[in-house]
């Protein structure tokens, strides 16, 4: 185990995988990095709407040596919001990785497939910011916050209206909250994945099977614990300057 987030508890909102019926599917965003602040040396708390994900999740975070705390809850609510921010005393990171994606361009997206969008992708990470901030200004080391994005919030991609609107929402969310939180010692960041292997990125290839032959640079789709790995960095102090910016995790995605 290394130490690079010792003695810190860190939350992170979406922690659990999507079932996947695939014997060997991969690890999703939210439990490939609760496992790697766990390595790290962080406490975890693993909150998820499906509790059941949420504890197979607290799980591996054990077996990295980690502690773990569950709580499964919405991050839609501002109450079950307060409940994971309580759930986590001593809090200095937040992930925000709740996200959901509805609809299909502009005429086959309801105004409810907006709605419920913009609630989990947007409203959620607002909720959850507010409510960690206040937070984290009682914590005696510095706090990050970290909100998991998407290159659809850079560029167009997803074809899914509300969902690159969210995703460029909460690039603008995190300013505000970045230049904020500066005053107290407090950073936020976005780290925005392109196509990653996941069970979700899966499913969303197999709706759409053009997004699996995405000519990427790099020649390949990225995996979970490289987004884990930009959003350990950007919690610990060797990004103690950072704030405020985007970080694609895309293998260079967005150049072309």
């Amino acid at each position: 185990m290394a130490d690079r987030l010792a003695g810190r508890t860190v939350l992170v909102v979406g922690a659990g995988t999507r079932p996947s019926p695939e014997p060997d599917a991969p690890l999703g965003n939210g439990r490939a990095i609760s496992v790697a602040c766990a390595r790290e040396g962080a406490t975890v708390v693993c909150a998820d709407l499906d509790g059941e994900a949420a504890e197979a999740t607290a799980a591996l975070v054990r077996e990295a040596g980690g502690e773990a705390v569950v709580v499964e809850a919405d991050v839609t609510d501002e109450d079950d919001v307060a409940r994971m921010v309580a759930a986590a005393p001593g809090l200095t990171g937040v992930v925000v990785n709740a996200g959901i994606g509805r609809g299909g361009g502009l005429r086959r997206t309801s105004a409810d497939d907006w709605d419920a969008t913009l609630a989990v992708n947007l409203r959620g990470p607002f909720l959850v910011a507010r409510a960690a901030v206040a937070a984290m200004v009682e914590a005696e080391q510095p706090g990050s916050l970290v909100l998991i994005g998407s290159l659809a919030g850079l560029q167009p991609g997803s074809r899914l209206p509300a969902y690159d609107a969210s995703k460029a929402g909460l690039i603008g969310l995190c300013r505000h909250v970045a230049l904020e939180g500066a005053r107290r010692g407090i950073r936020a960041n976005v780290v925005a994945p392109g196509l990653i292997d996941t069970p979700l990125g899966r499913a969303a290839t197999a709706g759409r099977p053009s997004r699996g032959e995405t000519p990427v640079p790099l020649g390949r789709q990225g995996d979970a614990t490289e987004v884990a790995a930009a959003v350990v960095f950007l919690l610990s102090d060797e990004a103690s300057y950072i704030t405020g910016t985007t970080l694609p995790v895309d293998g260079g995605l967005a150049l072309i």
